[in-house]
């Protein structure tokens, strides 16, 4: 199972843990690699406010801002790749999802913003992973092309010594 990367986050490495009824995991591993990429890619788009102060020289005077302008060609990317997924997935499970892997809230605090009942977030959480996962190619099980057993391109074995039986 791959490793939740937000080491802070005990919620997610509890929920990634913790079993259902039948045995399996409540989020399967391609539900976390799934908001581990999209942490990565809200790390990568510079969303975040800075915390710190700056006393760099080149900042001085410049509007120092989170807009498109002041962004990288890399950062910029990543904030339209956002901005598609946030319209390829439902408005609850992205805000979710955002939410836990882009600004780092716990599911019982989203649930009391959103006045949601205990443990909704939670569900809403995995609905958002599977939808997300599905939206990057990643499923619970390896699979590959029909039929793909593998063949040779020889009808026969050809002999390692010329006159030799293969």
């Amino acid at each position: 199972m791959p490793a939740i990367e937000q080491s802070d986050d005990a919620v997610l490495a509890r929920l990634a843990a913790s079993k259902q009824a039948d045995g399996s995991p409540f989020l399967a591993p391609h539900h976390v690699a799934a908001g581990n990429r999209l942490a990565q890619l809200v790390e990568r788009s510079r969303l975040s406010p800075r915390v710190t102060m700056s006393y760099d020289a080149s900042r001085i005077g410049r509007s120092g801002g989170n807009g498109v302008g002041d962004a990288s060609d890399s950062a910029a990317d990543a904030r339209q790749r956002l901005n598609r997924l946030a319209s390829l997935l439902p408005t609850d499970c992205w805000g979710v999802v955002f939410d836990v892997y882009g600004l780092g809230k716990g599911l019982q605090l989203i649930e009391t913003e959103r006045r949601w009942p205990r443990r909704s977030a939670k569900l809403v959480l995995r609905i958002g992973l599977e939808q997300l996962a599905g939206i990057m190619g990643l499923s619970a099980g390896a699979e590959g092309p029909a039929g793909g057993r593998q063949t040779g391109w020889l009808e026969t074995r050809l002999p390692l010594i010329a006159g030799t039986a293969p």
